[in-house]
């Protein structure tokens, strides 16, 4: 569709909408519509594009979940407190810190029990290019400078935890 913006408001009020449902779903669900969208996406354009556009759509929902969801006032140690916070409460996975750079805004992190591949069989590729994006867009927001993230071990590599590299861009 062209010209389509996505904002937070296009959520809608899932409690008025889904009175009896209430807001969760399963795994299954979430995931059924991941993958078949990647599957339709890699038919079309192939593996790197398809790659590119996960990316590109996490980036999005990072930027928006950090500008609705997140204090950006927060000082750095308690703003990934949040991030830990409320990615817990959303049954998205447990964050944790390995290694930090705060100076040169550089992390090590893992996302256990991560949504998108927890529990895959392995296919000795990483799957997680949107949660890529998604990490990327919320730390671009929350220091206003361009990062890239990059996920190094993954469930589908025969990890049991997703590691993502943190690195802000050169200037």
């Amino acid at each position: 569709m062209e010209g389509y913006n996505f904002s937070w408001e296009q959520l809608g009020d899932i409690d008025e909408g889904r009175p009896n449902l209430g807001r969760m779903t399963t795994v299954a669900v979430y995931r059924l519509m991941q993958y078949t969208m990647r599957a339709v996406l890699e038919k079309e354009y192939g593996d790197e594009r398809t790659r590119a556009l996960l990316v590109q759509a996490g980036r999005l929902a990072g930027t928006e979940f950090c500008k609705n969801v997140l204090d950006t006032s927060l000082p750095l140690n308690k703003f990934i407190a949040q991030l830990h916070d409320a990615l817990l409460d959303l049954s998205v996975g447990v964050l944790k810190v390995e290694k930090s750079d705060p100076e040169n805004l550089n992390f090590l992190v893992t996302v256990s029990e991560d949504l998108d591949c927890s529990g895959l069989p392995i296919q000795g590729v990483t799957v997680c290019d949107y949660d890529e994006g998604f990490i990327e867009g919320i730390f671009s927001v929350y220091t206003g400078k361009g990062f890239d993230v990059k996920e190094i071990d993954c469930w589908s590599t025969g990890e049991r935890t997703c590691r993502f590299t943190i690195k802000q861009k050169a200037s």
